[in-house]
């Protein structure tokens, strides 16, 4: 770990690409906190409110390579101020959406934008700091999830159920403009770098790490939004917890991601490989424990905690070990199919887990979830070798 400080320079780009992080994923997890409400408002069941985190995840598992592809060539600083500016246009869409079919295609076009910006967040990240702050820069975007999930998805929450769901996508878009306005100030004009074709696409699929890596990630986020997804109406029905308390669960599920990450950057270098299977056993047992835990508060809430710490710890992890094992030119692309990836595992992990909320109840959605973490770390701590490539290794 360095002691050394990060200057000025290096923290305004950071600090944008940090809040720009957070709205991203404040929008991306709105419909799990207002998902009653959101069913309510536009006359649907909430299993098919669920579909609108599906076609949004799996929007982004199909665009984000095809996209990325497209605009590799593009200047990272003009890309990335693009991005947000899609971004914004699809949060006002939702705002005005006056049905479900507008609100999907609204959610669609804020998943575009999903598309690019989780293709280059983490590699302009590592690359507006020194080669030194890499993991700290990578810990500031994950922590930007992790507020995202303690305090914008909560908040989002309450300013739902206060004046209405629209109010919160709106709160979202105003945001989204200022941070685009902050950036166009002081993000640094970085060089493309050599662009990424088709043609070196069986170079990465030939990478085996790479691939195990991703077969780790879709198992690891079927499991996840199979029980996550469905988190609101299961701590309502299930734990029988108040909206008040409900609330106070899901911003203490998203700060215990702020653990994660500290724990990230403390230990992950010095144990790589134990750092990532502890995720996955983390993971497991706190699906596995999801159900037994309800019949009280306190029980439910240190369950949720654990879960929140290894998730976030999982997610920033496993995208360092993607960065680290392809070369510089293909960090965006190798990290646009593992956003790719885990939408598609989010996407089958929702889908899946609305099918078990129809046929088993909704008070089995974590002993489903487990049988993918637990598949994911079998996998893991068998297959994926614990040494390690170097930083933008070559094949």
């Amino acid at each position: 770990m360095n002691d050394e400080k990060m200057t000025t320079r290096e923290w305004l780009p950071l600090i944008g690409l940090t809040v720009s992080a957070f709205l991203v994923n404040t929008s991306e997890f709105i419909p799990v906190g207002l998902l009653t409400d959101i069913a309510k408002s536009l006359g649907v069941t909430e299993a098919k409110a669920g579909i609108l985190i599906t076609g949004y995840s799996w929007t982004v598992t199909l665009l984000s390579l095809p996209l990325m592809l497209v605009f590799s060539r593009m200047k990272p600083r003009k890309l990335l101020l693009l991005t947000l500016f899609v971004f914004s246009l699809g949060q006002f869409l939702s705002v005005i959406a006056p049905g479900y079919a507008f609100l999907m295609i609204a959610r669609i076009c804020v998943a575009s934008s999903h598309c690019i910006f989780w293709s280059i967040a983490s590699p302009l990240a590592v690359r507006v700091v020194s080669r030194k702050h890499r993991s700290l820069a990578l810990s500031a975007i994950v922590t930007g999830t992790s507020i995202a999930m303690v305090a914008g998805m909560p908040l989002g929450r309450l300013i739902g159920l206060q004046i209405g769901w629209r109010m919160t996508f709106m709160c979202v878009a105003s945001v989204a403009v200022l941070t685009l306005v902050y950036l166009t100030a002081v993000f640094p004009d970085l060089s493309s770098g050599a662009a990424f074709s088709v043609k070196n696409m069986p170079e990465l699929l030939r990478n085996r790490r790479l691939m195990l890596i991703y077969v780790i990630c879709a198992l690891w986020a079927t499991a996840y939004y199979t029980g996550y997804g469905y988190i609101e109406p299961f701590l309502r029905r299930v734990a029988n917890l108040p909206d008040g308390t409900v609330t106070i669960v899901l911003m203490l599920f998203g700060g215990a991601g702020l653990v994660g990450s500290m724990l990230f950057y403390r230990f992950y270098d010095f144990h790589r490989h134990a750092f990532l299977c502890s995720t996955l056993a983390l993971i497991s047992a706190a699906l596995l424990l999801l159900r037994v835990s309800a019949s009280g508060a306190a029980t439910v809430t240190g369950v949720c905690i654990a879960w929140g710490i290894a998730v976030l710890a999982f997610n920033v992890s496993f995208q360092s070990e993607v960065i680290s094992c392809v070369k510089t030119s293909a960090a965006s692309v190798a990290t646009a199919v593992f956003s790719s990836v885990i939408n598609l595992g989010i996407g089958a992990g929702t889908l899946f887990g609305g099918i078990v909320c129809t046929n088993a109840g909704i008070g089995s959605i974590g002993y489903a979830g487990s049988f993918f973490s637990v598949a994911a770390l079998i996998i893991c701590f068998f297959f994926l070798s614990a040494s390690v490539p170097g930083e933008n290794a070559e094949y």
